[in-house]
């Protein structure tokens, strides 16, 4: 079956277009973009809308699953937001054997293409080093690089280290499993060490594994890490090693606040000294005191009761994002994370918002925007038929209306979807309809 969509300004930064095209589709690829109008089975009216290639979110946080099913709660949230695929298993979090997981996504569908790294500390955990504070044996590490090296052979897009989050993984096991990249050439992507002003050594670790095994790195949401005042210096930080040759990018999210559990080493003490704060920065997002700013005393109920509260902390600095998204190597990531609709309202807004709170005010043009949805995530991972627009390319598409687009999820409200997205469509399909999604199936699994 051939789709035809017309009247468009098509912006595929990828293919330099940017201007009033058709695109025809067959089946579940794009096959022809020009001028002409060719006869079609289909007709989308794009006339005064955008078409871009579908959106990728590549730092996301997947859904879980139980009794062999995908519980789908964000999946269906990234696509209200025009997101066709999302790459989870960040900050070295996998919910699920990631294999099995794109597995279950080949079985079921999911609503948007699913792509996992291998997530270093869900490896350590099988491996039997279960203490994050606590370090790993050599019989672990072998077995983590067994497991981590047969996800990498079984389709998983690179390893993803949250360092933060296993103060216990030393430099050397942080290589050894590093290292597992290096047959494939496959990027590494970290949640550095440290964040504020210990965030420079932090980045020149991860950065010495890259080197030292000739590997793409990503750095994960630069925002929560250097949004404190550090963001020039980290970006000049990041010129420098690319200037020296090393393959270097990072992602970000359009919002001043970020969330994690109560229980991570975020929290450990010190906290309140490293982001020149009190406890009032902190939010709860669920449990006996959600929506309320924390004080010593709720803070230290809920971290030793409930460790596994959400929490916004409204730390980071607009000025430093601001920043973070005008430079070309900085991607949009969601950093997306929730609890049955609870928690950070990036889950929801994220990309809509780039454009509205960022394009809109003038921090980088629509086109910048574009790619750092689209063509600069798909290079990164290495999916050659995404992100762009080309005869051959996967056939998921995002039309929305710039006129109209903005996100309208809340702290308050998280899980609010985005106005203005006219059409998803993900392997062809028409997926959602001015707001209302039609099908949540046609997500395949992403493998390279």
């Amino acid at each position: 079956m051939k789709t035809l969509i017309f009247g468009g300004r098509v912006i595929d930064p990828a293919n330099g277009l940017d201007g009033q095209y058709n695109l025809l589709l067959e089946d579940s690829k794009v096959i022809w973009t020009g001028t002409d109008t060719p006869a079609a089975d289909e007709t989308i009216d794009a006339t005064g809308k955008i078409v871009t290639p579908g959106f990728i979110d590549i730092h996301m946080h997947e859904d879980p699953v139980k009794d062999g099913r995908i519980q789908q709660c964000i999946f269906p949230m990234m696509l209200h937001q025009g997101v066709t695929t999302a790459v989870g298993g960040n900050c070295g979090g996998n919910v699920h054997d990631p294999v099995d997981y794109l597995n279950i996504v080949d079985r079921d569908g999911a609503a948007v293409n699913v792509a996992l790294y291998a997530g270093h500390e869900y490896f350590r955990i099988a491996a039997g080093a279960e203490d994050i504070y606590g370090g790993s044996t050599e019989v672990q590490r072998q077995k983590m690089a067994k497991n981590i090296t047969a996800a990498l052979d079984a389709g998983c897009v690179g390893i993803s280290f949250g360092l933060r989050y296993v103060p216990g993984a030393d430099k050397a096991e942080f290589f050894r499993a590093a290292a597992c990249c290096k047959e494939s050439g496959k990027p590494i992507a970290a949640h550095v060490r440290d964040d504020a002003d210990a965030v420079f050594a932090s980045i020149d670790e991860v950065c010495e594994a890259a080197k030292t095994y000739n590997l793409p790195v990503q750095i994960s949401h630069i925002g929560s890490m250097a949004g404190f005042g550090q963001m020039e210096a980290v970006l000049a930080q990041m010129d420098a090693y690319r200037a020296r040759g090393l393959d270097m990018a990072m992602d970000c999210y359009p919002y001043f606040a970020f969330c994690t559990r109560l229980g991570t080493p975020t929290y450990d003490p010190g906290w309140l000294d490293r982001y020149h704060c009190d406890y009032s920065v902190l939010e709860f997002c669920d449990g006996k005191y959600r929506g309320q700013r924390a004080t010593r005393e709720t803070f230290d109920e809920m971290r030793r009761d409930f460790p596994q509260c959400l929490t916004v902390c409204y730390v980071m600095k607009e000025e430093e994002i601001r920043l973070a998204f005008r430079h070309p190597h900085v991607m949009l990531g969601s950093d997306g994370i929730t609890d049955l609709g609870r928690g950070h309202p990036r889950c929801a807004g994220t990309f809509p918002r780039l454009i509205s709170e960022f394009v809109k005010h003038g921090d980088l043009s629509l086109p910048e925007a574009i790619a750092k949805m689209t063509s600069l995530p798909a290079r990164r991972l290495g999916l050659t038929n995404k992100g762009h627009l080309g005869d051959g390319a996967d056939a998921d598409i995002t039309i929305f209306d710039f006129n109209t687009i903005r996100d309208t999820a809340t702290f308050e409200e998280p899980a609010l979807p985005p106005e203005g997205i006219a059409y998803v469509l993900i392997g062809g399909e028409v997926v959602l309809k001015n707001g209302e999604i039609l099908r949540t199936d046609c997500g395949k699994a992403v493998r390279t």
